[in-house]
Formats: structure tokens, C-alpha cells, sequence
């Protein structure tokens, strides 16, 4: 997606936009001042990894930062890691299930079963 970040020159605002024609830069205004003196920020880069990526490269030995748990994708991979690390084959109820705990937004939905 051509998602670009924007700091406003005039009251210091960032701001995240998508901008789908390069010629529609000089268009945008910052939603807090008004100003038109947007600069394009240089925004982090983000890389797929595949859940088989993560689970390679999680270590169970030791705890996982907190930025660890803002990402839903990572809801069971410990769970996961440490099952295979003792030979235990949880099974596709237990994949489902952990899909669903990722995707959810209502706890409720997933006692439901």
C-alpha cells in the first residue's frame, strides 16, 4: 500500500497518509493546522516472516520483550515452540483455535466452543 508518512513543517504534527499518485502530494493539508507544508518522512520498512520463520528463530529459554506481545501473530507461538521442542503434535483443533485467538476481538467468541 502506498502508505507514506508526513511531518507538517508549521506545528511539528506527523502524520501517516495514502497517497496513491505521486502528484497528490501538493494536495495534502495537515489535518491539525491546515498547513500545506508537508515534508515526506523516510517511514520504517517492515519484512514478512512466515509463522515458520518466527518459530525458528523464537528462543523458549528466555522471556520475550514486551514489544513481543503488542503483536496478535505471536498469541500461542511460545505454546507452539515448546510443544515441538518436546515431540507433542497438538493437533488441528489446536491450530484453529489459535487462529481464532488471533483474529478475534471479542474474548467471548473464543469460550464459545
Amino acid at each position: 500500500m502506498p502508505l507514506h508518512e508526513y511531518a507538517c513543517e508549521d506545528c511539528g504534527r506527523k502524520d501517516t497518509r495514502l497517497v496513491l499518485k505521486r502528484e497528490d502530494e501538493g494536495a495534502l493539508k495537515c489535518r491539525h493546522c491546515g498547513s500545506g507544508r508537508l515534508k515526506r518522512l523516510i517511514s520504517r520498512v517492515a519484512i514478512h516472516r512466515t509463522e515458520a520463520d518466527r518459530l525458528a528463530a523464537l528462543d523458549t529459554s528466555r522471556q520475550p520483550d514486551e514489544a513481543y506481545y503488542r503483536d496478535n501473530r505471536n498469541i500461542g507461538l511460545r505454546a507452539k515452540k515448546r510443544m515441538q521442542e518436546l515431540g507433542v503434535d497438538l493437533g488441528d483443533a489446536f491450530e484453529e483455535k489459535l487462529e481464532k485467538a488471533r483474529t478475534t476481538t471479542n474474548l467471548e467468541d473464543l469460550t464459545s466452543d
